[in-house]
């Protein structure tokens, strides 16, 4: 499954994600089989990975509802779309709130591990923070970092950049609240992965600021997509251990010395699908 195809007026095609227009306050936010790695979309889909992304992330909204508003409305997918066509979106949408987006990607670091791993490596700093010298790979840092990056564009580059700079883009105050809020949701979802045998390495959030200016959690959160989970049996400090995420196909495509430019190599069958069982093996342990 790909982009469905719906009477409702599609207003935004993503990575991921698609949104269809229900009306000035409401879209609905139809999660895809496409993949994207390297911020390059993929041409093969994950199995079911839509339907499994949906599940994590309503999990978590749920969950962290108390740290923070989110994105859904309250009105069921079944109330907005035509019945002959739910079965196009059967588990795999929602229903969300309009909000104006803030314009950077919330990402918080909990262990030292990928690019912050390389740049600790050069200079002893993740996005500039500076870091304790002789962390191994995938230590366990004393305290989690917010390391916000840009918003790209479909097919750009996501950056890395400082704290000033992500106060210069959206401000000193809400950098501030983005700041504080990515940081608890992301200590409280790591209190209760714990208890499912899950490390949360890193988290990416996505936040938008409703009518009244609340922050609000959207898009998606905590998901394989977004963040990198661990099993707790299998970690070492030392080495970066197997996950349940893209990680796995981003080893294949690197293993194919790709340049990380679009177009990316065809993903066998074989890795498209133990992608997906991976996916699916950390919705099972989250929620089981």
């Amino acid at each position: 499954m790909t982009t469905p195809s719906l009477s409702l007026k599609k207003i935004y095609s993503g990575k991921v994600r698609d949104l269809y227009e229900i009306d000035d306050k409401r879209m609905l936010m139809v999660a895809t089989d496409r993949l994207s790695a390297f911020d390059v979309i993929l041409e093969q889909p994950i199995p079911d990975k839509g339907k499994i992304l949906t599940a994590i992330s309503n999990f978590w909204f749920d969950k962290l509802a108390h740290v923070v508003p989110n994105h859904f409305t309250g009105d069921r997918v079944e109330d907005v779309v035509p019945a002959a066509e739910l079965p196009l979106v059967q588990g795999r949408a929602v229903v969300a709130k309009r909000l104006k987006p803030v314009a950077v990607e919330a990402i918080v670091r909990g262990y030292i591990v990928g690019s912050g791993w390389k740049e600790y490596q050069k200079s002893g700093t993740v996005c500039g923070i500076a870091l304790p010298v002789g962390l191994k790979e995938a230590a366990k840092l004393p305290e989690p970092i917010f390391t916000p990056s840009t918003k790209a564009a479909v097919g750009d580059h996501d950056e890395n950049i400082s704290f000033a700079q992500c106060e210069t883009i959206i401000g000193v105050e809400l950098a501030a609240k983005v700041r504080d809020t990515s940081i608890a949701l992301y200590k409280a979802a790591v209190e209760y992965a714990a208890t499912r045998g899950i490390i949360i390495a890193d988290t990416k959030f996505e936040f938008g600021l409703d009518e009244d200016g609340t922050l609000t959690l959207m898009d998606e959160v905590l998901t394989p997509d977004s963040s990198r989970f661990w099993p707790a049996d299998s970690y070492a400090e030392g080495t970066n251990p197997p996950s349940f995420d893209k990680q796995f196909v981003r080893n294949w495509l690197e293993s194919t010395g790709w340049n990380k430019e679009p177009p990316a190599p065809a993903v066998p069958a074989d890795v498209a699908q133990k992608t997906a069982d991976k996916y699916r093996e950390a919705l099972t342990r989250l929620t089981a």
